[in-house]
Parts: C-alpha cells; structure tokens; sequence
C-alpha cells in the first residue's frame, strides 16, 4: 500500500477513536491535517486521474468528508457543514460510476435538506430535492426533510414539533431544534405585534410549549422586552404605523387625462 496512504488511514483512525469519545477539539485539529494530506491524491475531484490506488483513496477521502459534516453538526458549525458539505459533494454525484454508495449518504442528503430549511433556503431545498433519484426520495431520512418542509409551509407547527419525536438519527435533532426556535420566533412576532397582553394559558398554548415553565424560561431569554405579571405575558407595545404618504390625487388625474389627450390624437 502506499505509504501516504497508511499514514492518511492511520490517522484517520485516531480521528475516529477521538469521535467517538468526544474529543471533537481533537477532530478538529485532525481534519484539518486529513485535509491537507488528501490535497496530495490526484485520483480525486476536480481531477480524478485513474491511480493505482483511486478507487481506495476516493473512499477514505468520503468517508473522511462524511465525518467532516457530522463533527459539524455536532459542533453547532452551519459554516463548517457547508463548506464540508460541498467537499463532499462530488463523490456522491461525480464519483458515483467509481464506488458504491455510501451507507451515510442519504443521511448526510437528509441533513443538508434540514440546515435549507432551517435557514429559509426554500428554493434550495427544492432544487436539491429534484437532483435526487426516485430511491433517495423513498429514503427514511429524505422523507423526513420533504415531510418537514410541507408542514412548515402548510402553517402546522405542531406536526413539525412532533416530528423531532420520530427523527431516523440522532444527528439530526440539532437542525430539529433550530426550525422549533425558527417557528416559535415567527410566532411571536406576530403575537406581540396582534396583541397587547396574553394569559400565561393561552400564550403558553400558542408558543407550543409543554409547561409554563418553558414558556417563563423563553420570555426570560428570548423575549426580555415582554413581561410575565399577574398571570399575564404583557408584550412590549407595537410601535405606531409609520402614516401613509397622501396619494397626490390631482396630479394623478391630470397626468391620466393628458395621457387619454395624447392616445386619441395618435388613433
């Protein structure tokens, strides 16, 4: 085997063994040299020479950017599992006819549809979904991300709440997390700019949440303008409407009546 490649998978191995004890500042640190030793190998994207070794090399070299995104993901890094994510990329897509699919990918497909979601990317995630076979869409994890995204539109915040209950991997509670703080943010613009005050009762009800505890703790640290006395959660007052501009009616009509002059002296 060649050398570069034994150390690369040596090397690998210690990230792994660091993965799954946590140590993802440790990972980190390793990535970032896997990275660079994978820069070495021309049998893989945008080059894709036919080495002696491709085949193997291309498959560490996913599995290695397949871990990339999950540490990510596990790090709270949105701009780690981008960059990480399009890396990847083209092994699922150019390297497809070189080796078999990967068991994570539709895992990792799956995530990448949720992070769209969660930052409003919709016609991303659409654009996304059309790249994706028939099998991919029948995929547990695909159809949770397309299941998601059609209650979030459909205004059934509650189904989207639930949906964290039935997530296919662990890895993605993190993005289920951030579209319920999404939705409850969305939520409660509207319910301060629609009302004055709510009982802790109904606005508990609205915000979707399971206790007025919760409800207490999110006021206390999302909301620290509103105010929770007596029973109530008082919203900070809306500011008044800017007044809408006088429509200078007039002018308008003589402009009209000018525009009428000139079109039948035409005809």
């Amino acid at each position: 085997m060649d050398p570069q490649l034994t150390e690369i998978l040596q090397q690998f191995e210690v990230f792994k063994a660091a993965f799954v004890r946590k140590d993802y500042d440790t990972c980190s640190n390793l990535l970032s040299q896997l990275k660079v030793r994978l820069t070495k190998f021309r049998s893989l994207p945008p080059l894709f020479e036919n080495t002696p070794n491709a085949t193997q090399e291309l498959m560490i070299a996913r599995d290695i950017y397949e871990h990339a995104v999950v540490l990510s993901v596990k790090t709270e890094d949105q701009d780690a599992f981008e960059r990480d994510f399009f890396q990847l990329k083209p092994y699922y897509v150019d390297a497809r006819s070189r080796l078999p699919q990967s068991p994570q990918e539709n895992l990792i497909l799956g995530l990448n549809l949720l992070r769209l979601l969660v930052q409003n990317r919709i016609a991303e995630f659409h654009t996304e979904l059309e790249l994706l076979s028939s099998d991919a869409l029948d995929n547990p994890c695909i159809k949770h991300a397309v299941e998601l995204e059609q209650s979030f539109m459909e205004g059934a915040y509650n189904r989207v709440l639930s949906a964290r209950q039935t997530a296919p991997d662990a890895t993605y509670v993190y993005f289920m997390d951030l579209l319920a703080k999404t939705i409850r943010d969305e939520i409660a613009g509207c319910s301060e700019k629609a009302y004055d005050f709510l009982s802790i009762s109904d606005a508990r009800q609205m915000l979707l949440f399971s206790s007025d505890q919760e409800l207490l703790t999110y006021v206390e640290e999302e909301h620290p303008e509103w105010e929770a006395k007596d029973g109530f959660v008082v919203f900070q007052k809306a500011k008044e409407a800017a007044p809408c501009k006088e429509i200078p009616s007039l002018q308008l009509i003589n402009q009209t009546l000018s525009y009428a002059r000139e079109l039948e002296r035409i005809v």
